[in-house]
């Protein structure tokens, strides 16, 4: 399959990188000054040299990625709130043509659910979304595979970086500002880890959980959302004295809930996962509990997730 990346971040430098290995070509690759445009697959060493050099992938506008010819539009652009700009219009763009639309982005389908499923009814081409949830981790296809109305709750770790600093506090004692700062040093943390730390990524996630498990009409809005900055180390050392522990957690629950903050669990919970690790529940009707876990970040990881929506699609 033909594609187009837009966005030249980890993840979108990764899909370009990796297509070949599951037998797609690279017909356009934009970021957000410049492009790249072959019909016949763009050189992706050039590009990125060029974006070394001058700080763009190429010389052209990053417009002419979206005409270019292609079958299916990988979004990787950084997540947007409110509107979702320039994700949602990317995805729109696409769509008309009657292309297909595979995102990384969270954006769009955690903020404009419903408008992107309405553009999807009427174009020719599908969208797909797994990388948006959980990095490397199937959790959208299992979903899909059990069928969204016989999953009636989802729960989970979906954030490495709160992960890394609540397991690192409990594992040493360690105070929030220290290990944070560890975290930005190892680069498991941002500079500005504010979408981690104050629980907004893993909202986006479950509003988008919320959104394939009840059918849409959820947002950012409608997550009740508590971060991690305000939980003391003295918290984490009670807690270990019960046997318990403090993880970030995201929920969606049946009737319809859904929330983000730090919860007590119990030490051997498969919820207390460590490190920079996520992990998903899944609550079904007749197959019970479902464990799901993985790396939930990094360029290949979830570049493996994006070609996974790929090898889905239907050929156009």
């Amino acid at each position: 399959m033909r594609l187009a990346v837009m966005g030249a971040g980890a993840v979108g430098r990764s899909v370009v990188e990796l297509a070949g290995e599951y037998g797609h070509d690279v017909t356009a690759f934009a970021d957000s000054t410049g492009a790249i445009v072959d019909a016949n697959g763009i050189d992706a060493d050039a590009a990125f040299a060029h974006k070394e050099r001058v700080g763009s992938v190429g010389e052209d506008d990053p417009s002419a990625a979206l005409g270019a010819e292609y079958d299916c539009l990988v979004e990787a652009t950084p997540t947007t709130l409110g509107d979702a700009h320039p994700g949602f219009e990317h995805v729109e763009a696409a769509l008309e043509r009657g292309r297909h639309v595979v995102l990384a982005n969270k954006g769009p389908v955690a903020e404009r659910y419903d408008d992107v499923m309405a553009l999807a009814s009427s174009s020719a081409g599908d969208v797909r979304f797994e990388a948006t949830v959980g990095g490397a981790i199937p959790v959208i296809a299992t979903i899909e595979g059990m069928d969204p109305s016989h999953v009636t709750a989802a729960r989970g770790v979906l954030n490495g970086t709160a992960n890394f600093v609540l397991s690192r506090m409990a594992a040493e004692g360690l105070g929030y500002e220290h290990v944070l700062a560890e975290a930005q040093d190892l680069g498991v943390a941002e500079a500005d880890p504010t979408f981690d730390v104050d629980g907004t990524d893993a909202a986006l996630k479950c509003a988008i959980l919320a959104n394939v498990l009840h059918g849409g009409g959820y947002s950012l809005a409608d997550v009740d959302v508590q971060g991690i900055a305000d939980v003391p180390s003295s918290a984490l050392d009670l807690a270990a004295e019960d046997g318990r522990t403090v993880r970030l957690i995201g929920e969606v629950t049946e009737s319809g809930d859904v929330r983000v903050g730090p919860r007590l669990v119990t030490e051997h919970d498969t919820l207390a996962v460590t490190g920079t690790q996520n992990i998903v529940q899944l609550e079904t009707t007749n197959a019970g509990r479902l464990n799901i876990s993985g790396r939930g970040a990094g360029g290949p990881e979830t570049a493996s997730a994006v070609l996974a929506d790929v090898g889905r699609l239907p050929e156009r």
